[in-house]
């Protein structure tokens, strides 16, 4: 006699184990979703941009409650003797330090964020950075700081406060009053690279080398480091050749000032640096590097620009190859 269980049976069955199996797989899809919306979400997030702007764009933004003004000159005394309106001086110097081995390295988030807090500034902020003198390496820097902390709104007073002053617009010497923010670096590592990653790179296809420093650094010239020299490949444009720094006319001199971006893109033409390499800026400590880091990536829309942070201070240490002499064709 053969045994048959009622179709009572499967019918139970079907609801107690089919049904929830179907609300697991629904959940799953759900779950899945939302993921893909969450990092759908994440990707659209704008990135950061790095403006240069006239002292008419700060006379147009000087109300904004939300624009923070950092005065990045070194010497205090300059500061206090006279500064744009509402402008909070930390100097550049203040950024970097010993890290165990090298000199001048950029501080642990940690540090930074104390460093931006204490300026007033949040990851919101809009921020205004100028220097003076010579020192516009120090605003570059500043703004690169900045982005790579995560601030997203960033600007360069171009002139500097030579310029700024210069076209009639107020300074003072009132000091601001503001309160200090609670400031979370958002460290992006995608605008840098290591030491491991520029010895994978040399020599490779499509990757430039682009080293700001003086000729006589560039060729190994002078006996500074414990090996003088520079990255096999690498293209020498010293930086002050993409500012006014030494045009002929002694009232436009101002290594604030950029040149034209025309007249920047021939000098990058004539090295045949071009937007489809991938293009790594190089210099001494990282300072210098960071004006064309900025003039290449946010002001030219270069697409892949990275800075080697390290620099010659990292490289000459390293059993890295090095060239010396002019530039290989």
């Amino acid at each position: 006699m053969r045994f048959r269980l009622p179709s009572k049976f499967f019918r139970t069955l079907r609801k107690r184990v089919l049904q929830p199996s179907i609300l697991v797989i629904t959940a799953i899809v759900t779950l899945l979703a939302v993921s893909v919306f969450s990092i759908s979400s994440l990707t659209a997030a704008p990135s950061a941009k790095i403006q240069f702007v006239s002292p008419a764009w700060v006379a147009a933004n000087a109300k904004d409650a939300n624009l923070r003004i950092l005065d990045v000159r070194n010497s205090p005394l300059e500061y206090i003797a006279g500064h744009i309106p509402n402008a909070v001086n930390i100097a550049d110097i203040a950024f970097r330090g010993p890290n165990g081995f090298l000199p001048v390295q950029y501080w642990e988030t940690q540090k930074l964020a104390s460093i931006f807090s204490r300026s007033g500034v949040n990851s919101n902020s809009r921020v205004l950075v100028y220097s003076d003198a010579r020192d516009v390496l120090g605003a570059t820097m500043v703004a690169y700081v900045l982005e790579r902390s995560g601030v997203k709104d960033i600007a360069v007073l171009d002139g500097g406060y030579a310029g700024y002053k210069a076209s009639g617009q107020p300074v003072v010497k009132e000091y601001p009053k503001y309160k200090f923010t609670s400031f979370t670096v958002q460290d992006n590592p995608s605008i840098r690279v290591t030491l491991d990653q520029v010895g994978k790179a040399i020599g490779e296809p499509g990757v430039t080398f682009v080293d700001p420093r003086p000729g006589d650094l560039f060729r190994g010239e002078k006996d500074l480091w414990v090996r003088n020299g520079h990255i096999p490949g690498a293209k020498n444009i010293p930086w002050p050749t993409f500012t006014e720094a030494d045009n002929p006319q002694d009232d436009l001199k101002n290594p604030h000032k950029l040149k034209s971006l025309d007249a920047i893109r021939k000098i990058l033409a004539d090295k045949n640096i071009k937007p489809s390499d991938d293009v790594i800026v190089t210099c001494s400590t990282g300072r210098e590097a960071t004006l064309q880091y900025v003039v290449l990536k946010h002001l030219l829309g270069y697409p892949k620009v990275r800075l080697y942070e390290g620099a010659w201070t990292e490289y000459s240490t390293s059993t890295l190859p090095v060239e010396t002499g002019p530039e290989k064709a």
